[in-house]
């Protein structure tokens, strides 16, 4: 098993954090969606938000990578339509690269077993 933990923004707009929070209540969001990812090898998937800063905890098969999981989400028109209707809520952190949504943080401590 991997675990990665990425960040992103929302838009800081109190209606509009509501109404993302809405899209991913239990039950609100695309099956097709969760079927995709858990065809890449994802697991588990958690977001967390403080403020309009969000992060997402994913933990996958030892099989997973970004790049098998980003070609495979460009040929799924689910996906695709999904991204697209994030983007209304969603902004890039500040250091991301041109297009880039999630970014991977670095761990940088663990406890010492």
């Amino acid at each position: 098993m991997q675990r990665f933990c990425l960040a992103l923004d929302l838009i800081d707009d109190p209606e509009l954090i509501a109404e993302y929070e809405q899209w991913h209540a239990p039950g609100s969001g695309w099956p097709e969606v969760r079927a995709a990812d858990l065809a890449a090898g994802i697991q588990d998937l958690q977001i967390y938000r403080t403020g309009n800063r969000m992060v997402m905890i994913l933990e996958t098969d030892d099989d997973f990578t970004f790049e098998k999981k980003a070609a495979q989400d460009a040929t799924n028109p689910h996906v695709q339509k999904w991204e697209e209707l994030m983007w209304k809520f969603q902004q890039p952190l500040p250091w991301a690269k041109e297009g880039q949504k999630w970014v991977l943080m670095d761990q940088i401590f663990q406890f010492e077993k």
